[in-house]
């Protein structure tokens, strides 16, 4: 009976291994290219007609316009997108704007065209113009595409320019974190971006990010100097703590919501290699790696004095995985250090001393690395080419609620093996988000300044799989999940108003959880910047304010 047990066990650990391997292996070495099983014209009947806007961009931009009967250009700029589910919605054309002033053109264009239109028809204004995208790496449907209208690409924006001194780099809109690590790590310095090579600065830095560097210097958001942006009026301005502060203030967080920005100038400091990678264990070390989680983070966001707390520690990012397709869950851990380490066979004191260093694991990827190696790993756990969906909510970081968020996910498997989605992969992610972070660095309107000082957890749900048939039932499963999950956390008095704009799924409002004066504050910088609404009603995708006609009653 023993050795039944035993060769039962191991076969398990050999299965678990296998399984993660594959999954790698399928995810490092899908592209784009080969994850497609579609020519974008498969969606359409033949080309779209050319729309009166999309002639009039034409005739302004005759150079920077993108036609459907463009193909090769076209299809480029479609499959372009991270989720596969962005790439199906056909616009009109694509404006690749060259400079400011071809995207100051564009701007004018749509904005003659959007008050035109609503006179037309009869309404105040008129509606669903027009897309932005920038990184193009969200999965919500329509964030940074538009089915007949146009979408506005900032891929040519993609400029880093490290200042002089050092202390600050210019990096364009249209650049992913992978184009400004690699500037960066050649002149040994860095800025607050994203951990995942493959997200657009753009989309990420708007909606207020969160960086391996956070512990240290706060929110990507709060440290923005200044952002050159093209309003409304097809005008450009800057926004700095000294010129257009409100303005400044409110894209800390804000999202597309008052222009088209082009530009930001972020701070940098030093920084050569990092310590980083994943651990990966099974599935029944659950319960310990979410004690764990629970002890590191309840300890790093103490006000004990005599507990030491470590800065250059980013995490734990604990991510519980089901895979359909072999029928297995794994977990996987992300831990960084960002403080130069040079002894490679050696873990950081902060992380070997925590419960982490001692939890029995499969294997370990954590090393000695550049920023752009650590953040290209990220960026293969997830690679383009599949549907996708993100929601998350926020909790205290309370065991109990933990474990229930962590039951939730585990119970949504019994129904997603019951309908067997295609290819899916299930990902529950926490991670944590305390007080200290988002005290430093410049004043912002997410409302988490006068939260409790008290540790949060991130809850978060990315989900991809493989067929168009499968996406309502994948969304809805996941919005049922996350709704449970703060039902338990409000009967614990363990929830959290506040929701991460860019882990948000269509259906969440992330402006709600700002809190209402900061909410107030944001639709008054819109109505100041944008009287018409043109990056309300006009401009899809991304989150709106629900500004209504009024007089402004922001508070500054």
């Amino acid at each position: 009976m023993a050795f039944q047990v035993f060769s039962a066990s191991v076969v398990t650990t050999l299965l678990i291994i296998v399984s993660i391997l594959i999954m790698r292996r399928l995810r490092t070495s899908q592209t784009p290219q080969a994850a497609k099983k579609y020519d974008y014209m498969d969606l359409t009947s033949g080309f779209p007609e050319p729309t009166m806007l999309s002639k009039s961009l034409a005739s302004a931009l005759p150079e920077s316009v993108i036609f459907p009967h463009d193909t090769a250009a076209f299809k480029r700029s479609i499959n372009s997108y991270w989720a596969q589910q962005e790439c199906e919605a056909i616009p009109a054309c694509v404006v690749r704007p060259r400079d400011v002033q071809q995207l100051c053109t564009a701007v004018t264009v749509l904005k003659c065209h959007y008050v035109e239109r609503g006179k037309q028809a009869g309404e105040e204004k008129g509606e669903g113009l027009f897309a932005i995208r920038s990184g193009g790496h969200s999965p919500v449907s329509g964030a940074a595409s538009i089915k007949g209208g146009v979408v506005i690409d900032l891929s040519l924006f993609r400029e880093v320019v490290p200042s002089e001194d050092g202390s600050s780099v210019a990096i364009g809109a249209g650049a992913k974190w992978m184009d400004v690590s690699k500037v960066l790590d050649q002149k040994g310095l860095a800025v607050m971006g994203g951990r995942n090579s493959a997200v657009g600065v753009g989309g990420l830095t708007l909606g207020g990010g969160l960086s391996f560097f956070s512990p240290r210097f706060g929110l990507v958001c709060s440290n923005i100097l200044s952002y050159e942006i093209v309003l409304a009026s097809g005008s450009v301005t800057s926004a700095s703590a000294s010129t257009n502060p409100d303005l400044w203030r409110a894209l800390k967080g804000g999202s597309n919501n008052f222009g088209i920005v082009t530009r930001f100038t972020a701070r940098s400091f030093p920084c050569t290699k990092i310590w980083s990678g994943f651990l990966y264990m099974p599935a029944f070390q659950a319960t310990k790696v979410l004690a764990a989680f629970h002890e590191y983070v309840n300890r790093a966001g103490s006000s004990d004095p005599s507990i030491t707390y470590d800065e250059y520690a980013a995490g734990p990012i604990a991510c519980f995985s089901y895979i359909q397709k072999l029928g297995v869950q794994a977990i996987a851990v992300n831990l960084v250090y960002t403080k130069s380490f040079e002894n490679e066979k050696e873990w950081p004191a902060c992380w070997r001393t925590s419960s982490f260093g001692s939890l029995w694991r499969l294997w370990s990827t954590c090393k000695v690395r550049t920023l752009t190696s650590a953040t290209n790993e990220m960026a293969t756990l997830n690679p383009p080419g599949r549907r996708q969906v993100f929601a998350t909510t926020t909790i205290k970081n309370d065991f109990a609620t933990l474990a229930t968020a962590h039951a939730a996910y585990h119970d949504a498997i019994a129904a997603i093996r019951r309908v067997n989605v295609q290819g899916l992969v299930w990902t529950l992610v926490m991670q944590p988000l305390l007080p200290e972070w988002v005290q430093k660095g410049d004043a912002n309107p997410l409302g988490l300044h006068d939260c409790a000082p008290e540790p949060l957890v991130i809850v978060s749900f990315t989900v991809n799989w493989a067929e168009r048939r499968d996406d309502d039932f994948v969304k809805t499963a996941t919005r049922r999940t996350i709704e449970q999950i703060e039902a338990v956390a409000a009967a614990n008095k363990t929830s959290h108003r506040y929701r991460y704009l860019n882990y948000c799924a269509e259906w969440q409002r992330p402006f709600e959880g700002y809190g209402g004066d900061n909410w107030r504050f944001l639709q008054g910088v819109s109505r100041r910047y944008d009287p018409e609404g043109l990056f309300q009603r006009g401009c899809v995708g991304g989150f709106k304010l629900n500004v209504v006609e009024e007089p402004d009653t922001a508070r500054h």
